[in-house]
Formats: structure tokens, sequence, C-alpha cells
């Protein structure tokens, strides 16, 4: 309710509000919805409820399809208008909102949607989209408004998993939703947890700490991303006036965080400005480079964290059991499907989205094909998952921890286990021998991309979705190395850089 334009807007007309949320079914069967983003929904909901309670008329809980709901609510409570905010979601919820649009003509009513980020509707080009972000972001904060309780009204109840027909897939270690919960992660986050979050994020070691740990309230809405800029904002200018031991290094990491928060919004954007991202590749020249029908033998290694590439398993299997990774680790797991086990990137890309508690589709999909190799503007990036493990697990910890077969071994033969004396003991018994030979495979399927990238059609529409896509680069912050990775590699694009944390 907090920084909420739609419902202060609402409540503007003086008549009372319904503050309404609806679980629709439908939704919930979506391939990349999962019970993990229903449990952390519900926490949020069970937070929102009790706020506005207190501020004079409790939500509105109703399950079915949208409109069915908002029909049987006019017939009772004649409906003025109805406000919402702007969102960036997948396929389905943009039919839904055209559905809703439809019913809202047929009745006579105004729907007003409002921004909430730094995602533009319509938008023609990206010139001065930082700008204008930055100029959004520096807005006051809207407080919430008093509302007239509307007498008469059942506030209903959620659904339960089954009811929705959820799996109750286990996550012991998810985030908890919430807006309480989101205030006091910005807090730790701000001082104490994210000194060493520039140092800290590539690795799993260290990122569940020293990572912002802000997304899923980012992509529930627990907190909006004003209020998130300008509380890093207000650190920033706190920092500057501060002359204590370890500032700079503060200063550094409240910069990196500040250019993510930019980098969020950035990727939302791709979405909006081209929905087919979320299915179709975004450089045709790459349709049917990879089989579309997924071989399942990989695919489901790959899902359950047994391809034999340990550093790969350890973070699927963390990954499935926190519902979070550091974006690095994420890139690479795409990339090992993508590449090493040469997968289409649609069902990895729907696994991974029904495990990340923090998904948000106008991140996931553009990244997603980013790290696949098919939007014709990036930079190839095939990870070494050896040399991966050896750089962000050099004594092996994290392997330790997730794939517990291999804990016998020594030192950084975690990361290598058929290179071990006695491995045959371990490997195809209880821990399984690499499904690839990853650097055979990487060198194939390097060979197999750039091919498709030669030839005059290719640059042309390569550089027609990097003139509509692609970061200005006199808008968005990047650290003093990233600025001297783009003016050494001519041809690549400016969204090649490390700077995502957006998603993480």
């Amino acid at each position: 309710m907090h920084d909420h334009a739609a419902l202060k807007r609402a409540s503007l007309r003086g008549d009372p509000v319904v503050p309404l949320y609806v679980f629709e079914p439908d939704f919930w069967q979506l391939p990349d919805a999962s019970a993990r983003h229903f449990s952390f929904l519900l926490e949020c909901l069970q937070d929102l409820r009790r706020e506005l309670a207190q501020l004079g008329q409790t939500l509105i809980i109703r399950t079915g399809d949208v409109t069915g709901v908002l029909e049987e609510l006019s017939r009772a409570h004649p409906i003025a208008g109805l406000w919402s905010h702007e969102e960036t979601g997948n396929a389905w919820t943009f039919a839904r909102d055209k559905r809703v649009a439809g019913w809202c003509r047929s009745k006579g009513i105004a729907w007003t949607e409002c921004r909430q980020t730094g995602v533009l509707r319509g938008l023609k080009s990206r010139d001065g989209w930082a700008r204008k972000w930055d100029g959004f972001m520096a807005e006051a904060t809207i407080e919430p408004p008093h509302l007239e309780p509307l007498p008469g009204i059942d506030p209903g109840h959620p659904p339960g998993l089954q009811e929705l027909g959820l799996a109750d897939v286990p996550c012991p270690g998810r985030q908890q939703g919430g807006r309480s919960r989101a205030l006091s992660t910005l807090e730790s986050f701000l001082f104490s947890r994210g000194k060493t979050y520039r140092a800290a994020m590539a690795t799993p070691v260290r990122a569940f700490d020293a990572c912002s740990r802000l997304s899923p309230h980012l992509t529930f809405g627990t907190v909006s991303m004003r209020e998130t800029a300008q509380a890093a904002w207000a650190r920033q200018r706190e920092l500057k006036q501060s002359t204590f031991a370890g500032r700079t290094t503060w200063q550094g990491a409240m910069r990196s965080f500040s250019g993510r928060l930019h980098w969020h919004c950035h990727f939302m954007q791709k979405l909006e400005d081209e929905t087919r991202l979320e299915n179709q590749n975004l450089h045709g020249a790459y349709d049917g480079l990879r089989p579309s029908t997924p071989d399942e033998t990989r695919l489901n290694a790959w899902q359950a964290g047994e391809t034999g590439l340990p550093f790969v398993d350890a973070c699927m299997r963390c990954l499935a059991a926190t519902g979070w990774m550091n974006f690095r680790m994420r890139a690479m797991l795409i990339a090992v499907s993508s590449y090493h086990l040469w997968l289409d990137w649609r069902a990895p890309g729907e696994h991974l989205a029904r495990l990340f508690t923090d998904y948000e589709p106008g991140i996931h999909w553009p990244q997603v094909q980013m790290q696949s190799g098919t939007t014709g503007i990036n930079t190839i990036r095939i990870y070494n998952p050896v040399k991966q493990g050896l750089d962000q697990d050099p004594d092996g910890t994290f392997v330790r921890r997730w794939v517990p077969e291999l804990a016998g071994l020594d030192g950084q033969l975690v990361h290598q286990p058929w290179k071990a004396d006695g491995a045959g003991k371990v490997l195809g018994k209880t821990y399984p021998f690499p499904i690839v030979d990853h650097l055979r495979a990487a060198k194939e399927a390097r060979e197999k991309v750039w091919a498709i990238r030669k030839g005059q059609s290719f640059r042309g529409k390569a550089a027609d979705i990097q003139q509509k896509h692609g970061s200005r680069k006199s808008g968005i912050p990047m650290r003093g190395q990233e600025r001297t990775r783009r003016r050494t590699r001519a041809k690549s694009s400016p969204d090649q850089t490390d700077l995502f944390e957006s998603s993480s």
C-alpha cells in the first residue's frame, strides 16, 4: 500500500475503494508458475491485508477468472472505475489484460493503469531512457490514503495449493514474503551486509549474504523500485559525508547497486517492447539451430542436478532448495543447458522460472535468450563449468555442501572427480559420470553458433535489434572495467556486461 499510485488515485474520487486480489486458476497452471511463487505471494497478502485493514478497508480476495469476478462484484456494488499498476508480465497475463480491457469497455468503466517502475509503455526510442528512469525514481513516494470501509462485502480467503493444482515441491531455504521482511532486508543490505557486494556477488559462497536479496520483494511489490532507489541514494549521501574506515568500499558497493536498479528495468523494457522474447528467438537466424524437442535424458539430468559436472549440479540443487542463486551462476546454468547440452532455451527457461522465487518475466526471458546466444547482439559467452567452479569455489566448500556424494574428495579434485584416484568408487555409482565432455561440447557449440553470425543479412538484422533494445552508453552507470571492456570490443553489444544483480 506504500508508494501505490493506483490505490492513491482511486481514493481521490471519494467513493469507497475495494482493494482486490484475484487468484486465477489458469495462471497457476502455466509452465512458469510454481508453489514457491504461491507461498511467497500468500505471505505478502497476509501482510497487505493487515496493513489495509488499518487504513479502513481490508483486502478482498477472490478465486476465478478476473472478468467473472468483476462481473459478480459489479452486480452487488456498481463499479465506478478500475485502477491498477502497469505490469510487464508473460504472454498469458498480457492476454488476460486485453480481456479485462474489453470487459471494461463493454460496461463503460474507465480502467486506469499507473506506472510503477522505470518501464515505459509505447516507447519509441531508447534515447534518454535512463534520464527518464532517474526522474521517475526521484519523485516523492506516495503516502497510503485513508479508505472508507464498504459494509457487507465478504473479504474472502486464498485458495489452497490443491485447489489450484499446484504440486507442493519443498523449498526449505526460500525467502519469506511480506513488506516487513522487505524493509528489514533492505536495511540489512544497506547498512551491514552490502559492504562486500562488488567483490562477493560473483560467487555463490558469499553472494547469499552480500547481495541485496530484494529481488523477490521487487517482483511481488512489497517494496517499490522508487523506495529502493531513494534508500540507496540516501545511503550514498550519508557515506559521502562520512570518514569511517571502509567507507570507500561501501561507496563502491552502493554505486554498483544503484546501477543495477537501472538494469532491472532496462531488461523489463525489452520484454515490454518485444513480447515475443518469451517464446521466439529474438534473431530469426537462430530458428532451428537447436532441436525443438529437447533431449529428455540431458534435460532431466540438468534439472535434477545430475549432469556429472559438480559445480553445475551444486548450483542447481542449491537453487531448488533455496529459490535463489546469484546472477553469474544463473547465467552458467542456462549457458550449460544451451551450449554444452545443446538444448533449446524454452524448456530450461521454464524450469528456472519455476525455481526462481524472484521470477520476473521481463528480466528472465531476455536474459535466457542472451545467455543462450539467440539475441544476435550479445557476445557468445560459453562458461567453462569446471573453471567457474575453480574460480568461484576454489576450496570446494559449496560443492561439498550441495553434492555430498563428493564430500570425500580432497581439495580442488571435487570439481573434477574423474581425475581423482579411486574415482570409480563414486562415479557411476553414487554420482554420475559427466553427461558430456564439456570442452568438446563447448567447441562444437561455439562453431555452430558463430557460423550463424556470418553474413550481411545477419548483421543487418542485428543492427536493428541493437537500435531497438540496446542500452545507451551515456545512460546506465557501469564500473570502470566495464567501460574499458566496451571501448575495446568495438563490435560488441552494450549489453554484454555482468551487471545483472537486477535478477538476483
